[in-house]
């Protein structure tokens, strides 16, 4: 085992090392990495993910290396998205409300205001296509103007939708992908799918991270936990039954890990939980005892009689 994860190590690179190699930011190689454009593969160590060295040569042989590579995963905001299509930033936020163009990213600034991101690639498909002409310009569909008015946000959702997928493409263990879909949905509503206590801890030790940059509990990190979460009752129903299906393949593959009876500690003796006390038996030891019983109980008895009450029995 030992020879062949050395083989494995000098086989592959760190995804750090793998970043600097294809000349991407780590920002840029993480998207790469999501979209596919970098396969990545499971360390046999237990530490993480790495990268072939045939991958990296794969890249950096490919025409145009690397600014083709760039342009994959060139992520945009409102301001640029616009003017990539044409069009004004009010029209493109609302086509981005609507869902029609989909968010791969996003960022709280220091404002603690949503930045979106999108794939600029995508964006100029989307333009391109001539079936959408009638949104580029002119009025918005009188549908969609409803849904506007309504105050309808598809951002979130569908930015959740493609994290999903992301994800899942990178876990293989049954549990793990469990963990994945648990982790877009609350606590109340995982405990109401997986009832078993340490099937829960089980999803929660593997659910992916979801570090937004800021400290625990802070504003940006509780504005980011809302986006990550998902609030929609459709979504949330949907992401209910995906987890009861997960659950029931990593089930099948194996039961959550459970603690052994010799792991768990003693528990303490308290009123609530101390064993009750062993009858005691008769043995030569307790003769005086009885003795004394005895001789009490006759003297009751001549008491009782000499004033005309009742005798014990």
């Amino acid at each position: 085992m030992i020879a062949g994860s050395t083989i494995t190590q000098s086989a592959t690179t760190s995804l750090g090392r793998a970043a600097r190699e294809l000349e991407l930011r780590r920002g840029e190689f993480d998207l790469a990495v999501h979209l596919g454009c970098v396969r990545t593969l499971p360390d046999e160590g237990g530490g993480g993910r790495r990268v072939a060295r045939a991958e990296i040569d794969r890249l950096r042989s490919e025409a145009g290396f690397p600014e083709t590579l760039h342009e994959r995963v060139k992520a945009v905001g409102t301001t640029e998205g616009a003017a990539l299509m044409g069009m004004t930033t009010t029209r493109f936020t609302r086509l981005a409300r609507l869902g029609l163009v989909v968010p791969v990213k996003f960022y709280l600034n220091r404002y603690r205001a949503i930045v979106w991101l999108y794939l600029a690639e995508e964006l100029r498909q989307f333009a391109a296509d001539e079936k959408h002409a009638p949104l580029m310009k002119g009025r918005t569909p009188e549908g969609l103007r409803g849904q506007l008015e309504e105050g309808v946000d598809l951002r979130p959702r569908n930015w959740r939708g493609r994290h999903l997928g992301f994800q899942l493409r990178q876990s293989e263990d049954p549990w793990a992908r469990a963990a994945v879909v648990a982790s877009l949905l609350d606590p109340a509503a995982v405990a109401e799918v997986a009832r078993d206590p340490y099937e829960r801890a089980s999803l929660n030790r593997l659910r992916p991270d979801r570090a937004s940059g800021a400290a625990p509990d802070s504003p940006s990190a509780l504005i980011a936990e809302r986006i990550m979460t998902a609030d929609d009752p459709d979504e949330i129903r949907w992401l209910r039954a995906d987890l009861r299906q997960t659950l029931s393949e990593a089930r099948e593959d194996r039961p959550a890990p459970r603690p052994s009876v010799s792991s768990v500690p003693p528990m303490p003796a308290t009123p609530g939980n101390r064993p009750p006390a062993p009858a005691r038996t008769t043995d030569a030891t307790d003769a005086p005892d009885v003795a004394r019983s005895r001789r009490l109980l006759g003297w009751l008895r001549r008491r009782n009689a000499d004033a005309d009450l009742p005798t014990a029995p």
